[in-house]
């Protein structure tokens, strides 16, 4: 005997979300690959730029764990981007200052996802992609604006860089 399938009775907007947003992170990785950054790179970049901050509160902003911060900044400084300097507030605090060469990357690699986000974007009739950020905006602000409390926790999806 085999067992049937409950309907569906609703779209199913997991699949549709992760998808979307697992092809679009495919294509920022290709994209920034191009001028040898990732986009955790990228987030610290622009994020640092903004105003003096610690490498704990960048790891918070870009939602990354202190061991794939510590290896991002280490990449930065490799590359001469950014370097970690004492902060100008706190003298127990390490900031993560921005270097000259780092701020032209930085605008470099915002042209590059404001390009790949706008793709996305001009792939909709203008009317839809205005629905579509309006609608996003507001469940992100409203019913999507924080995760559920889960006993366990929910593994988040592996994201490639």
């Amino acid at each position: 005997m085999t067992a049937m399938a409950p309907a569906r009775t609703a779209p199913d907007l997991s699949y549709l979300l992760d998808h979307t947003s697992h092809v679009l992170r495919t294509r920022m990785a290709a994209a920034l690959a191009e001028i040898g950054l990732t986009a955790r790179m990228h987030c610290v970049l622009v994020h640092a730029l903004q105003e003096e901050r610690t490498q704990i509160q960048l790891a918070e902003l870009g939602d990354m764990d202190k061991t794939t911060m510590v290896v991002t900044v280490d990449a930065l400084e490799k590359a001469g981007l950014a370097e970690r300097r004492p902060s100008s507030t706190d003298r127990r605090a390490r900031i993560i200052a921005i270097t000259e060469k780092g701020a032209e990357v930085a605008e470099q690699s915002q042209a590059i996802v404001d390009g790949v986000h706008q793709a996305a974007l001009d792939a909709l009739p203008d009317d839809e992609a205005e629905v579509l950020l309006r609608a996003m905006n507001r469940l992100v602000k409203e019913h999507l604006a924080a995760p559920a409390e889960v006993p366990q926790g929910v593994r988040r999806a592996r994201q490639k860089s």
